[in-house]
């Protein structure tokens, strides 16, 4: 059984259908391991609350979060210093989302990371991306900077990829332990998600998962649902 961190660390940013509240029931369930990937990283909740491995991989398709993560990651000083001084109201939140047009990818991360903090349930998909800020459920701006380090710090062990999944999985080496959390089955993608996932991809993750699972561990959390729990009837106890 892998051992809980002492001391939970949190994702830098707000993600739908992130695994925040459920952190430390999943953690009970991780198998002991030495090298980690997630093929949906997302907001990443579990890999900031455990223990660092030898090996971690935290991929997603979506290239705007992708970024964000390589500019906390290797650009941690510029990220803040484009961050230092901003407020979080919402003609602010407005003018990112609808006005500002970043010159390079440093501009790029730190727009996304403002809006991800500032809008409701971290909700990127810019149509449905709403402003939503309070002091009392909210990170305040002057505590994002202490936040992004320490992130930053978990990060440096970790390779960051922007692939699909299907490329991801065939080409991982063996004896990897997958925290396979993708787009829920009866999720609204045209509200919650960036990157549409079809039925097609559900269909395709089951068959890709049941394809290699001589070669490593996974755990998969998905809605409890008949389709579900029918696709993945190999795996199911």
């Amino acid at each position: 059984m892998s051992k809980i961190a002492k001391k939970l660390s949190n994702s830098p940013f707000r993600y739908p259908g992130g695994k925040f509240y459920a952190r430390k029931l999943i953690l009970a369930c991780l198998p002991s391991h030495h090298k980690y990937c997630e093929p949906f990283a997302g907001g990443a909740s579990i890999f900031f609350a455990k223990e660092s491995v030898a090996e971690n991989i935290l991929n997603d398709k979506d290239e705007e979060l992708m970024n964000c993560y390589r500019h906390i990651k290797d650009h941690l000083n510029s990220l803040i210093e484009l961050l230092k001084g901003l407020n979080a109201t919402k003609e602010l939140h407005n003018y990112y989302k609808n006005e500002f047009q970043p010159a390079n990818d440093l501009e790029r991360a730190m727009r996304w990371y403002y809006l991800n903090r500032t809008s409701y349930s971290g909700i990127m998909k810019l149509e449905n991306c709403y402003w939503r800020y309070g002091d009392k459920y909210s990170m305040r701006p002057e505590n994002w900077p202490s936040h992004l380090k320490t992130t930053s710090e978990k990060l440096q062990n970790v390779n960051l990829s922007c692939l699909d999944f299907e490329d991801l999985i065939n080409q991982l080496p063996d004896d990897y332990f997958l925290f396979v959390d993708p787009p829920y089955f009866q999720a609204d993608q045209n509200k919650f998600y960036s990157c549409f996932f079809s039925l097609e991809d559900h269909e395709r993750l089951c068959k890709t998962l049941k394809k290699h699972q001589h070669r490593f561990k996974f755990l998969l959390t998905y809605d409890n649902c008949s389709e579900i729990r029918e696709m993945y009837d190999w795996c199911i106890s």
